[in-house]
């Protein structure tokens, strides 16, 4: 029968770490939290009904290579699951075992003996993002003679221009629009609790100007700048919302003879905006700036392929402008033999 304070030390510590560790000192979003919370609890409610093991007992010596294995392969195998939302419950314990063995140095050999335990493979799918007709498509869908259509384009113009995830949109505020100055941007909070400023283009400095003066004519600073009206009072739209939307809008394009994909959803439109964007030659730095990439790999690995059509002006670039040999150059040649 296993110590009962192992028990306590496992809840208190696992408590502290979602409670107070992730929000207060990482500064991670509320979604991150959320996110973590769900594995563990996924993690730990398989113990009890997979393992047999009770849950007020439930201690750091239960996170063992063995277990979490056994957990990866019911994720995959009877929860049917996908190898990246796998992962990402791995990354949640291995997580709480770092924050814990930091805590307490009785835990380290747990830890390192649960990070012994590898990602999954994850297949690597072509990315998913709209052909530029189908973007105009989509611009054009919503209706202008409906107020609520106009909200809609405007929403989707905001979208696409900005490359800003679906949340990003929804948090946008009257004061997170700065239209008038030299520059015109707006302030995006995004994930990780962290600000980024984005340049608004002409066209959609105009489109907003439009849509302030009749949506937003006397609003408050910190008034949703999409928003619904329900019982009289202004609120944020869902992401539901604007997914069902899309789809209905993606609709509406197939019946005017535009082909458009089968799934499609509102974070295809950020990467669509990012394919444009790495397509037009931007410098990867400034595209992992908009759209708010801590890391550049993060961006290069989802949005730097060569498409077809890229592939072939390079090709065509290197055909039509050979370079010269220069391997008689004594400076060349230096440079290539040393260390």
């Amino acid at each position: 029968m296993k110590n009962k304070s192992e028990s306590i030390l496992f809840w208190e510590k696992a408590r502290e770490y979602v409670d107070h560790y992730l929000p207060d000192i990482r500064k991670a979003s509320h979604n991150t939290v959320s996110s973590y919370r769900t594995g563990l609890n996924q993690f730990i409610d398989y113990l009890e009904q997979q393992k047999n093991c009770g849950r007020k007992d439930i201690s750091f010596s239960n996170f063992t290579r063995a277990n979490i294995n056994d957990y990866l392969g019911w994720l995959l195998n009877i929860k049917n699951l996908s190898p990246k939302t796998c992962n990402l419950r791995l990354a949640s314990i291995h997580s709480l075992m770092e924050f814990a063995s930091g805590e307490d140095d009785k835990i380290m050999p747990l830890y390192l003996n649960a990070c012994s335990v590898k990602r999954l493979k994850v297949e690597f799918h072509t990315i998913e993002y709209f052909e530029k007709v189908q973007m105009r498509a989509l611009l054009a869908a919503p209706k202008s003679s409906k107020k609520t259509e106009r909200r809609n384009q405007m929403l989707l113009i905001m979208m696409y221009d900005t490359g800003a995830r679906v949340q990003e949109i929804i948090d946008l505020k009257i004061d997170s629009l700065h239209v008038y100055s030299s520059v015109p941007y707006i302030t995006i909070f995004g994930k990780g609790r962290k600000y980024r400023n984005i340049p608004l283009m002409e066209k959609t400095k105009a489109h907003l100007e439009r849509y302030l003066r009749e949506f937003h004519p006397n609003s408050q600073a910190d008034v949703p700048l999409f928003f619904a009206i329900t019982y009289g009072e202004k609120h944020r739209l869902s992401s539901d919302t604007i997914e069902k939307m899309l789809k209905r809008y993606g609709k509406v394009c197939e019946e005017s003879g535009i082909e458009m994909p089968k799934n499609l959803h509102c974070h295809m439109i950020r990467k669509t905006r990012a394919m444009d964007l790495y397509q037009s030659d931007v410098p990867l730095t400034h595209i992992q700036q908009l759209l708010g990439h801590e890391n550049i790999s993060t961006t290069s690995g989802f949005y730097a392929f060569a498409t077809l059509d890229t592939l072939a002006r390079t090709l065509k670039s290197a055909l039509d402008s050979p370079t010269d040999k220069k391997w008689n150059d004594k400076y060349v040649m230096a440079q290539i033999y040393r260390l």
